[in-house]
């Protein structure tokens, strides 16, 4: 089965009905993506398909073979993180750092979606569980990310 994952055409040898999360990790060793629940609840294996966070650990592989998926290493790199994983660690969001993949993609997609959100707006978006409890840096990150994205030297394409 082919696939579009992070730009890139890939091909995984899979049953159709196995979930998206294990396609990514067992067979195209991308680990990135967690498993947490394996009942699309805490968010852990949060990825996009055609820009929407999903759940990967509940989506059948054979219903985003023709979509655009993206993981958690197409964020950012070591060298230029995404304004988002900058953020995170200004806010010392990690604390056991399991979530934080899962975390940071739904951030993104509601960043993507709404590039200054309010803090309900955040609360709404951002359904993935925390067994560490750091709700209220991944708000304050979030606001410090939609800042410097909005800045004219953001990260992006700028001087910053």
């Amino acid at each position: 089965m082919q696939l579009n994952i992070n730009g890139e055409s890939r091909t995984a040898n899979a049953d159709p009905s196995m979930p998206l999360l294990w396609v990514l990790r067992d067979e195209l060793n991308l680990t990135g993506t967690k498993f947490g629940c394996g009942v699309a609840a805490c968010g852990a294996c949060t990825v996009h398909v055609d820009g929407q966070p999903v759940r990967s650990c509940v989506m059948p592989v054979s219903a985003v073979a023709n979509q655009k998926i993206r993981t958690i290493e197409s964020l950012g790199t070591p060298e230029k993180p995404h304004p988002l994983q900058a953020a995170w660690i200004a806010e010392q969001v990690p604390q056991c750092g399991y979530c934080q993949s899962g975390m940071l993609m739904a951030a993104a997609a509601l960043l993507d979606k709404n590039p200054n959100p309010s803090d309900a707006e955040i609360d709404i978006a951002m359904t993935n569980l925390c067994r560490c409890g750091t709700y209220q840096r991944v708000r304050a990150a979030i606001h410090r990310a939609a800042k410097t994205m909005q800045s004219p030297t953001d990260q992006k394409g700028g001087a910053a």
